[in-house]
């Protein structure tokens, strides 16, 4: 099963970038016998100032076709690490090719994209900047290919 990450805004050189890039490549190097992976990152930018709107645009055309969709969004489902391994396993195992993963700007999600996703995704009642959010969820990608590899990064 594919993954995306399809996020509004541009990440530049820095820490932030440094952690998604290993965090993709532990995810891909673990994934890919699970049948998970690889990992894009694809960021789109309104550069016209459109808003939440525009930006849901950007990210519809970013999203593969056909892809089932996860918004991360602060009233998403809250889960434990092994419960999300065990929700991207029951995607693979159902044939979902494709699972795009969408991270909103500033103000978020546009109300229609959120609500055309099909699942909905929460770190928590706290609101994370977006390139925070890309880290943790990239980490969290990781961790859930672990976790299905039987690896012993997770610790309970």
């Amino acid at each position: 099963m594919r993954m995306h990450i399809c996020a509004v805004g541009r990440l530049r050189s820095g820490p932030e970038r440094d952690l998604i890039d290993d965090y993709v490549t532990r995810f891909d190097r673990t994934g890919r016998a699970l049948g998970l992976g690889p990992l894009s990152l694809i960021e789109v930018e309104d550069k016209k100032g459109g808003g939440m709107g525009a930006e849901a645009d950007l990210l519809r055309g970013a999203i593969p076709k056909g892809a089932t969709i996860c918004a991360l969004d602060e009233r998403g489902k809250l889960m434990t690490s092994p419960d999300f391994a065990d929700a991207l396993a029951r995607l693979r195992d159902t044939g979902v090719s494709d699972l795009a993963f969408v991270i909103g700007g500033a103000d978020g999600i546009d109300p229609g994209l959120r609500g055309a996703a099909d699942m909905k995704l929460s770190f928590g009642k706290m609101v994370w900047p977006h390139m925070l959010a890309r880290v943790m969820l990239s980490e969290q990608l990781y961790r859930a290919a672990s976790i299905l590899a039987g690896a012993p990064y997770h610790r309970v």
